[in-house]
């Protein structure tokens, strides 16, 4: 179901960019001795909050395309391109460690937040009467493909259809539960393959940048099909691996080089053939660019470029993106929480709103047919609420994965607390030195 501060970030599996071990406060001290020379600046250090903001709005835009699905939601903003660029630009700066150890650390953050989710979310399907023997063509790999709640390196089995239309939950809510996990199997290949991208990229940079979107030409548009899972899978590494491989081109400086007027008018032609493409391609559902794949992935790929070339790397929001500081740090804090547990939440909230059809005042036909038409809005108003209650509940695990002292509400506020403390206290020496 595809449908992408100074602070602490667990989920490189989003591609949440780790942040710096320490950072040294200076001062305003005029030395008694003269001091050394300068260092070269080089690439600043700490966070880019230009693509953690980019981060949170994906994973904004994931949540209101799963709760509203408007299909011009995946032409304004292709989310998960964003998210795997980003990633890709991490994994990318995180080889120049050994390849072997940096693949060890990526899946030692993925696997603790989503068996979290899978305890949860096997529980509910077993409490439901889910039999993962009973398949239809009377095989026993369902319950081999349970390892896949594990390692999710192929698609996990789920019943179609659980429970009934009238009960506490739609029938469909496991599809929708556990369709939100392909993204990791996605990532999970693109870790995994990154070490050889990589160096394919830094040799070819062209052929790597482009192939992706030719593979998606192959098997995105039938002319070879894959049947199965493993197509899907394969589909989707085509799809996103321009988008991936993008983030090692931003992180190299390739894309930088490149005058910006020329990059944005390549983007440009490549989204129209996106566009072109899709408006005679179109699936159930319109222009969902999720159901067309190489309209997905041009669109994708070039919305990326230009996100990418106008990158401000910022180290701080400015101006009134400030005031959402806190709520950027804790999204990309816990953005595997949000992402694994968005979509069953969304689920939930049905349930609790029906609750106030039995209020006294509903019998009214007038009060019932206000909450009928307003019901959607209230379901956008209740999964934030309770979003913020998985984060508490089960974000904790993703600090755990990270080696790190778990925290409830990771938005930053105690750091930004200390970088006040630290600014007061210079402009007191400043204040006695006068």
């Amino acid at each position: 179901m595809p449908q992408q501060r100074t602070t602490d970030v667990t989920d490189a599996a989003l591609g949440a960019e780790p942040a710096p071990r320490s950072a040294a406060v200076g001062t305003a001290e005029v030395p008694e001795t003269p001091a050394p020379a300068p260092k070269k600046a080089g690439k600043p250090g700490g966070r880019d909050r230009y693509l953690d903001l980019l981060r949170s709005l994906a994973l904004v835009r994931v949540v209101v395309y799963h709760l509203f699905g408007w299909a011009w939601l995946t032409v304004l903003f292709p989310s998960m391109g964003v998210m795997f660029a980003l990633a890709g630009s991490l994994m990318a700066r995180s080889l120049n460690r050994p390849a072997l150890s940096v693949i060890r650390g990526r899946v030692r953050r993925l696997l603790p937040p989503l068996w979290a989710f899978s305890a949860v979310a096997l529980a509910m399907m077993l409490a439901g009467g889910w039999n993962p023997t009973d398949n239809p063509d009377g095989s026993t790999w369902g319950i081999v493909e349970l390892f896949n709640y594990i390692v999710p390196v192929g698609a996990p089995p789920f019943p179609w259809s659980l429970g009934s239309k009238s009960g506490l939950l739609e029938n469909t809510w496991a599809v929708q539960a556990a369709g939100v996990l392909w993204y990791l199997r996605a990532y999970l290949w693109f870790v995994v393959a990154s070490p050889l991208l990589l160096w394919a990229f830094r040799r070819l940079p062209w052929v790597t940048l482009v192939a992706p979107l030719a593979l998606t030409a192959v098997v995105g548009t039938g002319v070879v099909k894959i049947p199965g899972e493993t197509g899907n899978a394969v589909t989707d590494f085509a799809v996103y691996g321009g988008c991936w491989v993008l983030g090692f081109a931003h992180q190299e400086g390739l894309l930088k080089q490149i005058p910006r007027y020329v990059a944005v008018s390549a983007a440009g032609l490549v989204m129209a053939f996106g566009l072109w493409w899709a408006s005679g391609h179109q699936g159930p559902d319109g222009w969902d660019l999720n159901d067309i794949p190489l309209a997905q992935a041009t669109w994708s790929f070039g919305f990326v470029v230009i996100l990418l070339q106008y990158s401000p790397s910022w180290q701080e929001l400015p101006g009134r993106l400030a005031r959402w500081d806190k709520l950027v740090t804790l999204s990309n804090n816990r953005a595997v929480t949000i992402y694994l547990w968005h979509n069953l939440l969304i689920i939930s909230t049905v349930p609790i709103i029906d609750l106030a059809y039995s209020l006294p005042f509903m019998e009214n036909a007038r009060a019932t047919a206000a909450l009928d038409s307003t019901y959607m809005l209230w379901m956008f108003a209740l999964v934030w609420p309770l979003i913020g209650l998985a984060i508490v509940a089960f974000g904790w695990v993703e600090d755990i994965a990270a080696k790190r002292s778990p925290r409830l509400w990771p938005n930053g506020a105690k750091k930004g607390r200390q970088k006040d403390r630290q600014k007061d206290r210079h402009k007191g020496r400043q204040r006695a030195r006068r």
